[in-house]
């Protein structure tokens, strides 16, 4: 890209020289040589600046690790990897994310509320600690989200005591190259005597909206604007809902379906991991809110929902014509970077083929 840059400067000046002398201007050859000289040395020095991929990362594209999750009464064990994988972040864009399990966002978990969790790491990096910070429990960070080393694993207890749509994340220092790397996901705890309007809903997808920088540079993710803000969908309760990274596009390219008159049920969480989402439905209104996912928190009628960073929320609503509804975040300068994804409806609730449209 910077090469790009190098050829505008250059052409730019080129034109200013043929402006001067179609007005029949003098020309300084010596000081345009100069001007000319002195923007390509800024452009290869801005060339030089550009992040490089960590040398053990260099040439690592690790396959995707399925996760590992098993149950045992209350006690649920799960076994994730930390690991470096390519992921398309936009069509044709790919970005040497720092990963759980070769996604990013990071595969969905999905856990009681009283269950125990017994989890455990496998550092697949060859050159960096990680370590797994769940929201939805309760431990001493230093001991329940200790870093796990290179090549090694780890293993932590917790108890799930609360119900809610949370974040998890790597909490190894820096935080935020971890996070913006790729090294986030939700865990759902599901509510132990479900939500009250259980029986009311037809079709349950998952959404999470997540930010791209540029690789692996650490002042672009703290003073910088995202390249790109996404959505992704994360399948749920082993259904065959779309399993998605955080590829712009993604849920245009292949939108979520329902049919006339279904009532719909988004668990959504905002994993950032700067930015806040105003989410929100073109051309419906939210029946039911949960906030943060916890059924004590209902609201209703509402027609955006503030999810600060790692924020998670639970909205129903009902679809009562065919056609394309978006969805975004209305912070529209982020919409346009990419987070819009599309609910197709239909009368049968199958996909008509239909192009579908943007927003």
């Amino acid at each position: 890209m910077l090469k790009n840059k190098m050829g505008y400067v250059i052409a730019g000046l080129i034109a200013a020289v043929l402006m001067l002398s179609a007005c029949g201007e003098s020309i300084d050859d010596a000081k345009v040589s100069e001007d000319l000289e002195d923007s390509i040395e800024q452009v290869n020095a801005a060339e030089e600046q550009e992040t490089e991929v960590i040398a053990p990362h260099q040439d690592l594209n690790q396959e995707p690790v399925p996760v590992e999750m098993e149950r045992d009464g209350s006690d649920v064990y799960i076994t994730m990897t930390s690991q470096i994988t390519d992921i398309e972040i936009a069509p044709g864009e790919f970005y040497k994310a720092w990963t759980f399990n070769g996604e990013a966002p990071g595969p969905l978990i999905e856990v009681m509320e009283g269950d125990t969790i017994h989890f455990t790491m496998e550092n697949l990096d060859p050159a960096i600690p990680h370590s797994m910070d769940f929201h939805a429990v309760h431990t001493a960070p230093d001991k329940g989200f200790a870093d796990v080393a290179p090549n090694e694993e780890g293993t932590f207890v917790y108890p799930a005591t609360k119900p809610g749509v949370f974040m998890y994340h790597c909490g190894t220092d820096p935080i935020l190259s971890h996070i913006a790397n790729g090294m986030h996901g939700v865990i759902i705890v599901h509510p132990e005597d479900g939500y009250p309007t259980d029986n009311e809903v037809d079709r349950e997808y998952v959404l999470i909206q997540n930010e791209w920088y540029k690789y692996n540079d650490l002042d672009d993710m703290t003073n910088g604007e995202p390249s790109q803000v996404v959505f992704s969908s994360k399948t749920l309760n082993g259904g065959d809902q779309p399993n998605t990274n955080g590829t712009a596009t993604a849920l245009q390219d292949e939108p979520l379906l329902a049919k006339v008159g279904d009532k719909v049920r988004f668990y959504i969480n905002n994993v950032g991991p700067n930015e806040v989402s105003s989410f929100h439905v073109v051309g419906t209104i939210f029946d039911d809110v949960y906030i943060d996912g916890n059924p004590a928190n209902h609201m209703e009628g509402m027609q955006t929902v503030l999810l600060p960073a790692s924020g998670g929320v639970v909205v129903e609503f009902t679809v009562t014509e065919e056609g394309q509804y978006p969805f975004v975040t209305h912070q529209f300068n982020h919409a346009t970077k990419g987070g819009v994804g599309v609910l197709k409806v239909t009368e049968d609730g199958l996909d008509d083929g239909a192009e579908v449209s943007g927003h």
